[in-house]
């Protein structure tokens, strides 16, 4: 089930359990482990159960295990293998490269440089052909390196080409295809257990060989999955001749949740799994005597004296303050031999100058190698150890043990006088959908804070490899979306809709679009040319859509097809059930029109004082297809808010009729003054429409822009 952001999957698997299995007579319970499943998948989503298997069976427990798979050379896919080999090679040619650079480098610069002469000497000869003789090898050293390092940069260059097009390839293939090293892994463990008067019931059953054989179970598992969407199109398939349409109803669907969809009943639907579904719990108010909270089910307060757990903890991790600038020294002292547990330590500065600090943990009571207990459970941890008073002397050598015993009584706390000190008992505590989760409860550990070490919290840390493979399953959010597609969310308004394909569907986890037929839905049509000569010569041809099926048809492109060929992709908007609009369908070269406009003015009235524009419109429409059709012609007669300005309209030939519907996407305005004219043409027929209208205005006064004007 695709929805507006992600997908709940469902496995189904089969196996035998073995007769009684879960029971406590057949070994206890039986741990089915499910391999298989996307890295990116939520944990805490995972849920099971049994389709069908012996009765009594029943799921106790399901978890999450992950793992690695380390593969050899053999076990990587090909397009890994070709990929390596590839930057191997061109790791090979640019190594030659660079040695070919370098020794073109070291051949440039060989020179003939002569001795230097010595004061006195007479000029020496100089040896001209040996200096020929080296410039002309330099010279045929240099065109040879220089052609050996063409042909390695255009292999090079080749090298480079080729290895981007795999790592392009690897790019763009199923994220189900797992081209690394190591390979991650996610297993579902579930645990089953069985009633125990099923299995009674199966080991008396009346056929020995049935009641021993095998049964066999279906389990099913759900989970969610990020990485998904899915977008609505639509293809209508009209007849030219008789209007007659079909709507196909088709979805874009991307998916990269890490397993390819392949022979799946594909559900789509436009709800948010972000989004809480669960009613509220409404609170009864009574009025009358006051009456106790009653106590959550299944939910216990925490055990008194929880504090006391940690209290050897706490007295064992003595606090060290030192001054700035010192340096701990540790000198410890052994036991002697068959005597119980103790060390001190003592600490100097490191000039064994006053200030030093001294510092005693001693403990006693246990034997050789065993920790030291802590000295009283419910106790408080030790205060920290008091700093040195200025100019006593630092201790430099070990302390005996009778000291460091008397400084260890320093530290630890007397058990009487915190005997009557312990915590208060928590009050009650009313558990939450997140404690009740209990997969994902731990046992916060002796680091937590005060009010949250050794209760359980649900843990919400996710893991560092699910949660890398969610951030590459998140790409999909930032595809580009078609042309004239629409949000599935923005367009279900406040309903939520689903819509199940009619057949077993292919979807890849590549990242990318993929159409898939869902269903046909029932609608009429009907065709109608319009035009608006004042505006424009042409005629456009429109569909009439009517929604007839029970659910909404969300917003998105709709390919129009005449008579088997492509016309356009139009935006086609929500429609409701019963709902009807028009969907354009481009100029039609075949419907023609004309428009003549005539304009004359006079006077009217006593002495002339109001001005007469009478104005003549004529428009011919002619039909060049080979079947009937309906043409609509809009015209605009001109209205007016001053009370001295009076429209009278002509009568029509044939008559027009005023506007019957808002102007599309403006659905509470009317276009005022709207005329249209409905006429139906036969093939070659033609038709010539006539209207008109005159404006009466005092004769002071004029039209904006001239009174002349067609």
């Amino acid at each position: 089930m695709v929805h507006a952001a992600g997908a709940v999957c469902t496995r189904r698997a089969r196996f035998d359990v073995p007769p009684g299995a879960g029971s406590p007579d057949a070994g206890g319970p039986v741990v089915v482990r499910v391999t298989g499943l996307p890295v990116s998948l939520h944990e805490d989503s995972l849920r099971g159960r049994i389709s069908a298997g012996p009765a009594g069976l029943r799921i106790a427990d399901i978890r999450v295990e992950y793992g690695a798979t380390l593969r050899r050379g053999d076990e990587l896919p090909g397009l890994r293998l070709d990929f390596e080999d590839a930057e191997d090679r061109q790791a090979r040619l640019r190594d030659r490269t660079d040695r070919l650079r370098k020794e073109i480098a070291e051949v440039a610069a060989l020179r003939a440089e002569p001795p230097a002469p010595r004061r006195g000497d007479p000029p020496r000869w100089a040896p001209v052909e040996s200096i020929l003789a080296l410039a002309s090898f330099v010279d045929s050293r240099l065109a040879a390196l220089h052609r050996r390092l063409r042909e390695a940069e255009d292999e090079l260059e080749r090298a480079t080409h080729a290895s981007d097009v795999l790592q392009h390839r690897m790019d763009e293939a199923s994220s189900a295809l797992d081209t690394g090293r190591t390979s991650p892994s996610v297993t579902a463990l579930v645990t089953l257990i069985g009633a125990q008067e099923a299995a009674e019931a199966e080991g008396s059953a009346a056929d020995g060989e049935a009641a021993g054989a095998a049964r066999a179970v279906e389990l099913d598992l759900e989970y969610h999955v990020p990485g998904a969407c899915w977008l609505p199109v639509y293809q209508l398939r009209l007849d030219g001749r008789s209007g007659q349409g079909t709507l196909v109803l088709r979805a874009t669907v991307a998916q990269r949740t890490g397993e390819d969809w392949s022979g799946v009943r594909l559900g789509l639907s436009t709800a948010d799994l972000l989004r809480r579904a669960d009613l509220p719990e409404l609170r009864s108010l009574r009025i009358g005597r006051r009456q106790a909270e009653p106590a959550a089910l299944s939910w216990r307060e925490p055990p008194a004296g929880l504090a006391d757990l940690f209290a050897g903890y706490d007295a064992a991790a003595v606090p060290l303050r030192l001054r700035g600038g010192e340096r701990v020294v540790f000198h410890a002292e052994e036991p002697a031999p068959g005597t119980r547990y103790g060390t001190a330590y003592a600490a100097a500065s490191a000039d064994e100058g006053p200030g030093g600090l001294l510092l005693g943990a001693v403990g006693g009571g246990g034997p050789i190698g065993a920790p030291p207990p802590p000295p009283s459970f419910g106790a408080p941890p030790p205060p920290p150890a008091p700093m040195a008073q200025p100019g006593a002397p630092a201790a430099s050598a070990p302390v005996s043990r009778k000291a460091a015993r008397t400084r260890a009584a320093a530290f630890a706390p007397a058990a009487e006088g915190f005997a009557d000190v312990s915590p208060e008992p928590p009050g009650t505590a009313a558990p939450g959908a997140d404690l009740l989760d209990y997969a994902r409860l731990t046992l916060a550990g002796p680091d937590a804070g005060e009010d949250r070490r050794g209760t359980l919290r649900p843990s919400t840390v996710a893991h560092p490899v699910a949660a890398e493979y969610r951030l590459r399953a998140a790409s999909v959010a930032r595809l580009p979306r078609p042309a004239h597609a629409v949000d599935v969310r923005s367009s279900a308004g406040s309903f939520d809709y689903r819509f199940d394909t009619a057949a077993p569907v292919d979807v890849a986890a590549d990242g990318r679009w993929h159409t898939v037929p869902v269903s046909e839905v029932p609608v009429s049509t009907e065709f109608e040319y319009v035009t608006v000569p004042a505006v424009d010569p042409a005629v456009f041809g429109t569909v009439l859509l009517t929604n007839t099926s029970p659910h909404a048809l969300l917003a998105g492109p709709v390919d129009v097809m005449v008579d088997g060929d492509f016309v356009l992709t139009a935006p086609l908007p929500t429609l409701a059930p019963g709902r009807r609009e028009s969907v354009g369908l481009g100029v039609a070269e075949s419907v023609k029109v004309a428009r003549r406009a005539h304009m004359h003015e006079s006077t009217a009235g006593l002495r002339g004082g109001t001005t007469v524009l009478e104005h003549t419109v004529e428009v011919d429409v002619a039909n060049r297809l080979p079947y009937p059709v309906t043409v609509q012609v809009r015209e605009r007669v001109p209205v007016t808010a001053d009370k001295d300005v009076r429209i009278d309209e002509h009568k029509a030939s044939p008559p027009w009729t005023p506007a019957e519907r808002p102007v599309a996407g403006q659905e509470d305005e009317y276009v005022r003054g709207l005329r249209s004219w409905r006429v139906a043409l036969e093939p070659g027929g033609t038709a010539t429409l006539t209207g008109g209208y005159a404006v009466r205005l005092p004769a002071g006064k004029a039209v904006v822009g001239g009174n002349r004007r067609n």
